[in-house]
């Protein structure tokens, strides 16, 4: 794999990697502000696609298009709050103007909670985990750094058990029954192996003198200077950003109307911080892709160079 296909924020030491996570994602909920809606969303869509490519634009948007949807016409369904009644259900409860802005406000912040955990679980990795908590919570990150490995391997061995079946010629299309009890065919399969993969794994743990005496850890992470100042550089932001928050700049009031904090200064430097927090992973992305593009353009030129003073 070549070096622009890694990722640099993932290259980072676990402590830059989880506080940055914990910050972005805290912020997300904290506020349902358009802006900072906007933000926090450019900010998580755009490293999902620097992590996963092309492929990550389609596989984002299978999921938060219907999540969207479905929670923006949950809202006004159920909530009827707000002065602007734009029509009245057969039921007698009004469709206001306020609740549809909420439901989608509401849905944008969940989706991007949901991208942002989606990159958290591809930066920090099971071994990371562990690092983070080992020390003084073990058992709790080994039970999170086997969760995080679960998944995938589970959604893996369900396609290779579809897969499987089709070939075989055992699926079966047509109608809807016909469909649902194909699929939990191939999900019991699948659970099956789960079980006994769990199964296997305790054993292999017993037999190797898991939870016996005291646990030794051993890591090659090193928090080297590079790593300072990304720390350094997302706990300023962080802080600038938490301060407009505590201080209502990035406050937003949908019920009973909406009303929203007037910009000022303060407001502008919280927005701006909540900015450059956002794209921080992805300006670093950015900037090592272009970096070694550089370098590999330099190479190439040497190269010549050199083959043209060896053909004389």
């Amino acid at each position: 794999m070549g070096k622009e296909n890694q990722d640099a924020f993932a290259d980072c030491h676990p402590i830059v990697n989880f506080i940055y996570f914990v910050s972005v994602i805290a912020f997300g909920m904290m506020s349902l502000h358009p802006v900072c809606l906007m933000i926090a969303f450019m900010g998580a869509f755009a490293y999902s696609v620097c992590i996963g490519g092309r492929k990550a634009v389609l596989r984002n948007l299978r999921y938060m298009i219907p999540v969207i949807i479905l929670t923006a016409l949950i809202n006004p369904a159920f909530s009827h709050q707000g002065v602007t009644v734009l029509w009245y259900f057969p039921t007698g409860n009004a469709l206001t103007l306020e609740s549809i802005l909420y439901g989608l406000a509401a849905a944008g912040m969940l989706v991007t909670v949901l991208c942002w955990f989606a990159s958290l679980n591809h930066v920090l990795t099971s071994d990371k985990m562990i690092y983070l908590f080992g020390r003084f919570a073990p058992y709790l990150s080994l039970v999170i750094s086997m969760t995080l490995k679960f998944f995938p391997e589970f959604v893996a061995r369900i396609r290779q058990v579809y897969q499987a079946q089709k070939c075989a010629g055992f699926m079966v299309d047509g109608k809807y029954f016909k469909r649902i009890r194909t699929g939990m065919r191939v999900i019991s399969s699948a659970a099956t192996w789960a079980l006994e993969r769990a199964v296997i794994t305790g054993d292999s743990m017993r037999s190797r003198g898991y939870g016996i005496g005291r646990r030794t850890a051993f890591s090659l992470f090193r928090f080297h200077r590079r790593d300072a100042v990304c720390l350094a550089g997302i706990l300023i932001l962080a802080g600038m950003t938490l301060a407009g928050f505590l201080s209502g700049q990035m406050a937003m009031q949908y019920y009973p109307y909406v009303a929203v904090a007037a910009w000022n200064i303060r407001s502008i430097v919280a927005f701006g911080s909540y900015l450059f927090l956002a794209v921080w992973p992805t300006g670093m992305h950015i900037a090592e892709v272009l970096m070694w593009k550089k370098r590999c353009r330099v190479m190439q030129s040497g190269d010549t160079i050199e083959a043209a003073v060896g053909s004389r």
